[in-house]
């Protein structure tokens, strides 16, 4: 997430270090419960974002057939690290795309096994353009960066073809109605955040208009009913954080209305429901078919999140997974709740584990 923000924010030792960074996780420790034997998951990935400037962002991954956590997949497979605050990871397809913020490289490996395919530095000539959020369509993988633009990346020979100018600083991204949707932050321009979605025709590569929404965009979804959701952080004083609700079709915001989120929370969305983290640490559900709330909290079993900080539902089976970057300073955690919000098991992770990818079988 938005850890970053300042503000608001060798080959040789390769089989050694391999077996040096493999372990059985204590999986599901204190709870009988057994992991579901007809699940369609091979692994998860974790991507955490290390501590900023530390360069030692890791990718965690958790083989569901063996039971066998690897804290740095990437590492092992490749022999050297992902670089300064990996930000977002999403598979598209058989390939993995990471994004690196502060190194300013997206590297796209094979989703089955971590081995990089090939490293792409996104810069402006020497100034580093800092990518941060990565969304799909067709043959294009997109990328936000803070220098304003989304970069168009041909993912077959992975080379960019297009820098598509945006807002400023703009943070996340969803494809909804075959339109880009960006969400402006203008995070670092502080005391004078942006306050706008950008609409993205697909076709021409084109911004087409902007939309104005709450102050300081950061996180944005697409549900089944043709609408996407915003979420601005306001000015963190006078301004409280906003949800947006923007008609695909017509472009024009349904709904605005304030509400409690965690700074960068990311809001995600699956059939009926909206999930976005609240600033009392709480994972709050919202019905985007009647647009109410639907949950104070998803989690029903009384499990504590000390900082809930990355969320990820599994499509097939409905678990929730939410990270835990407890101090940003130590390892995390990664928790899994079934659908009832009780919780299935944990595992560790590294420092400050944000975003989420789930490999299928």
């Amino acid at each position: 997430m938005k850890q970053f923000k300042l503000k608001n924010l060798f080959i040789g030792a390769a089989a050694i270090t391999a077996l040096a960074s493999c372990h059985k996780d204590k999986i599901n420790p204190n709870d009988d419960k057994p992991i579901d034997p007809l699940t369609n998951k091979a692994g998860i990935y974790i991507l955490n974002q290390g501590a900023f400037n530390a360069n030692n962002s890791t990718l965690t991954y958790y083989n569901y057939a063996n039971k066998q956590l690897i804290p740095d997949k990437f590492k092992t497979i490749n022999g050297r690290g992902l670089g300064d605050t990996g930000n977002d990871i999403k598979i598209y397809g058989s390939k993995m795309y990471i994004v690196v913020n502060v190194s300013s490289t997206v590297e796209v490996a094979d989703a089955k096994t971590a081995k990089s395919i090939k490293k792409l530095d996104l810069f402006d000539n020497t100034v580093a353009r800092q990518p941060r959020s990565v969304a799909f369509y067709k043959n294009m993988a997109l990328i936000t960066s803070y220098d304003g633009t989304v970069a168009v990346l041909d993912t077959a020979s992975l080379t960019v073809t297009k820098y598509i100018k945006v807002g400023r600083n703009p943070e996340q991204l969803v494809v909804a109605n075959d339109k880009l949707y960006v969400a402006n932050s203008g995070g670092l321009d502080f005391g004078n955040p942006d306050k706008t979605v950008s609409v993205v025709d697909l076709n021409t590569l084109t911004e087409t208009k902007k939309i104005t929404v709450g102050l300081n965009p950061v996180s944005i979804a697409a549900d089944k009913y043709g609408d996407v959701y915003v979420i601005s952080m306001g000015d963190f004083d006078k301004i409280l954080p906003a949800l947006t609700i923007i008609n695909t079709t017509t472009d024009a915001v349904k709904k605005q209305s304030d509400l409690s989120a965690a700074y960068g929370t990311p809001i995600i969305t699956s059939g009926d429901f909206a999930y976005f983290i609240t600033a009392d640490n709480k994972i709050q559900v919202f019905n985007v078919k009647t647009e109410t709330l639907e949950k104070a909290n998803f989690i029903s079993d009384g499990t504590v999140v000390i900082t809930p900080f990355g969320l990820k539902i599994d499509e097939e089976t409905g678990e929730l997974f939410v990270t835990d970057a407890k101090d940003y300073k130590s390892n995390g955690e990664i928790f899994a709740f079934d659908k009832t919000g009780k919780k299935e098991y944990s595992l560790t992770t590294g420092i400050s584990p944000g975003a989420i990818a789930i490999v299928k079988k």
